[in-house]
């Protein structure tokens, strides 16, 4: 039987928020790991590898085919776990090693605006003035947060951190831009295949550049601080795999399912702040009033940059960590030829 729409409604809300509540949760854990001595490139192959098995159990569990659909569409596969997985998430954690989460995280989210900029350049049509608006806001919003206004004096950011962090936002925003790989067709890939698949290939991807040396992969088996506790590395590694990676991305398509993915893109733009709060929680990161002001001016910016476009790319790429299955669900991947 089918549910009421006000059920269904509630029942997605809360779990987009639990998602982005979750997923806020990966650069605290993974800084902490930092901090103790571990690389960007060993933390998110930590964070992919444990993540990828645990997302593989649970596929394995919701639907034993998982495995032949990857092999049907590999290519799909393969281009989410290079791109939107591997590429933005060793970007983003070697941000967060050189910048605050928080400010690691908005810089990450201005991949709608780049997609903003791509449409437009791409198709020649003009954004709306409202979309055109948000962009101007976001970007003043991040010139605040990044000490533009004051010479980089009071926002603890340097070049390298930024260049990270928009690295992360250019990976996630190419995903979001291969709109060929997208169709209304019923032979789509389904979500938890695409991220279990997406996941393991991830993994195997940021490995292979430690092992390769062209990334360092160092970590210590040292005890780490957590909310002023001191505890084993293996209490982050796990949460890690659990939290903002198997249970956020499980939520995540429970929760996109069953709300727009207008609205959807909207909710899921409170990750930043509940990142920002685990930072000040878990490693005591505060971010200063300005700074807060400024972030707060890049949420509306964005709001308004995607109310103002309708147009799938830009719906879509408003949701850097999950955004990829809110392709997958209302619109089903195409099978690779």
């Amino acid at each position: 039987m089918a549910q009421p729409a006000n059920t269904t409604f509630r029942l997605g809300l809360l779990f987009a928020l639990g998602s982005a509540f979750t997923f806020g949760l990966s650069g605290p854990l993974a800084k902490s790991l930092m901090t103790a001595g571990w690389s960007p490139t060993a933390a998110v192959t930590a964070r992919l590898a444990a993540g990828a098995l645990a997302m593989a159990v649970f596929a394995t569990v919701i639907k034993p085919g998982w495995i032949r659909e990857a092999l049907q569409h590999i290519r799909a596969i393969v281009l989410y776990g290079l791109i939107p997985i591997a590429g933005a998430q060793l970007c983003y954690y070697n941000a967060v090693s050189h910048v605050s989460v928080g400010v690691a995280m908005l810089l990450e989210y201005t991949a709608p605006l780049l997609v903003v900029g791509w449409v437009w350049v791409n198709t020649s049509r003009r954004p709306s003035n409202r979309t055109l608006a948000g962009v101007g806001t976001a970007v003043a919003g991040i010139m605040v947060v990044l000490g533009v206004f004051d010479g980089l004096a009071n926002a603890h950011v340097n070049a390298v951190g930024i260049a990270w962090g928009l690295g992360a936002a250019v990976c996630a925003a190419c995903f979001f831009l291969m709109s060929d790989e997208v169709s209304t067709d019923g032979s789509g890939l389904d979500a938890i295949t695409l991220a279990a698949g997406g996941l393991t290939v991830g993994a195997v991807a940021v490995a292979a550049l430690g092992l390769s040396g062209v990334m360092p992969l160092t970590y210590t088996t040292g005890d780490v601080v957590l909310a002023g506790f001191t505890t084993s590395w293996i209490v982050p590694v796990v949460l890690l795999a659990l939290l903002p990676t198997a249970i956020a991305y499980t939520l995540g398509i429970a929760g996109i399912t069953r709300l727009r993915p207008s609205f959807a893109s909207l909710v899921g733009l409170s990750e930043v702040l509940f990142a920002v709060l685990w930072a000040w929680l878990l490693i005591g990161e505060a971010v200063s009033i300005t700074q807060a002001i400024g972030g707060f001016v890049v949420l509306v910016g964005l709001a308004l940059a995607r109310s103002g476009d309708r147009s799938a790319e830009v719906t879509a790429a408003s949701w850097p960590d999950a955004g990829a299955l809110e392709i997958a669900e209302p619109v089903q991947i195409r099978r690779a030829e």
